[in-house]
């Protein structure tokens, strides 16, 4: 049952699903980046979503698309991240290629829907 429209987008599905991998991948980095690439990351994924939502509720598509930009801007700031993670050595080669292609998708459907409600 979707009680929101957001809750009806795939890329907002997505972008959940990124973030509760981020949380889970990230328990594995050292205690000493708690307050350093762990927290950023969480909640940088987090505010890929909640702006997606957020953008849905507002009233002009306008406003709708700012939202849309902001979380893309939220995915990419998450990915320069990952990549300092990567270098770093606190996640794998193969988690950080299950990375890279979640924000593709993410980011190219969050484009799709600025571009939408810019055209609308």
């Amino acid at each position: 049952m979707h009680a929101y429209s957001f809750e009806k987008l795939d890329v907002w599905k997505e972008a959940i699903k990124l973030s509760t991998n981020i949380y889970k991948i990230t328990q594995t980095f050292p205690d000493n980046e708690k307050f350093g690439l762990i927290s950023q990351m969480r909640r940088c994924s987090v505010s890929i979503s909640s702006n997606i939502a957020e953008g849905t509720a507002r009233l002009t598509n306008k406003d709708k698309a700012h939202f849309m930009t902001l979380s893309y801007s939220s995915i990419l700031e998450f990915l320069n991240q990952a990549i300092i993670a990567k270098e770093l050595e606190f996640i794998s080669e193969e988690n950080y290629k299950i990375i890279r292609f979640e924000v593709e998708s993410i980011s190219n459907k969050i484009n799709a829907l600025r571009n939408h409600f810019l055209k609308s």
